[in-house]
């Protein structure tokens, strides 16, 4: 488990781009979600950022209260009239006990301390209610020397910026402890067809690159621009870009 550590604000200095320029989750992901809730009064999605699959769960579910450490994040949630924002931290979420149905929690948790979350999530679950984590690896563009220039950027210029907890996410969450036995999940491809100027938006939302600017002055993403240009990748064709996309599920005790 992870000890317990201070909140840390990856995207609060980038939440227009992290609003803007984040990968949608596909709706067979949301349909699995629901098709395992034995209720849908009420979701919780922990550590929602500016609310992309929070609108996606008021589809399936009366209400949803969105959770975010960030007032930033918080400040761009999509508004929605089932979905409730909340400044809070993933361990201490002010839901009542024994209330939520599902939890979600979508690219976020391998930034929370983990013991605490799951101490929380047992709090507020009904019993029998799902907690869920979703989590998407490094990306790939059906173009090789797009993709050999976007895997060159991941890698090695940014590389030495992602914080530590960005292994879970490359070991697909194998290692990242979970507290209630796991249900099958079916799998699920997560792709886009993109154009450039939507992908470099996306690089631009990256905690690590945010990091990079803030050691050196200058934002890495503006470098890859003229090399994109170089291989007349600039226009306005459109890219497949895909993540390997992992779903965690589990029911707490009824």
């Amino acid at each position: 488990m992870t000890p317990v550590g201070r909140f840390v604000n990856h995207f609060g200095g980038i939440a227009d781009h992290y609003a803007s320029n984040r990968p949608t989750y596909p709706d067979e992901l949301f349909s699995f979600l629901g098709s395992l809730a034995h209720g849908h009064s009420l979701a919780w999605d922990c550590g929602a950022g500016s609310g992309q699959a929070s609108v996606a769960l008021a589809r399936i579910f009366d209400r949803v209260i969105a959770t975010d450490a960030s007032q930033e994040q918080v400040s761009k949630g999509l508004p929605h009239p089932r979905v409730m924002y909340r400044v809070a931290p993933a361990e201490q979420s002010g839901i009542a006990e024994h209330s939520v149905d599902l939890i979600l929690v979508a690219q976020a948790l391998h930034w929370f301390d983990l013991d605490a979350f799951y101490t929380e999530a047992s709090r507020v679950l009904k019993p029998g209610g799902v907690l869920s984590a979703v989590t998407y690896g490094p990306l790939t563009v059906d173009d090789r020397a797009v993709d050999e220039l976007i895997q060159a950027f991941y890698h090695d210029w940014v590389g030495a910026f992602w914080p530590p907890e960005r292994q879970h996410v490359e070991n697909n969450y194998r290692d990242i402890g979970f507290p209630f036995p796991a249900i099958a999940a079916p799998s699920i491809e997560m792709s886009l067809h993109w154009r450039v100027v939507q992908l470099l938006g996306y690089l631009r939302s990256w905690s690590a690159t945010d990091a990079y600017e803030k050691a050196k002055g200058e934002n890495p993403v503006d470098r890859l621009i003229p090399l994109l240009g170089a291989i007349n990748k600039l226009g306005d064709q459109t890219l497949k870009v895909s993540w390997p996309l992992t779903v965690l599920a589990g029911y707490a005790p009824a």
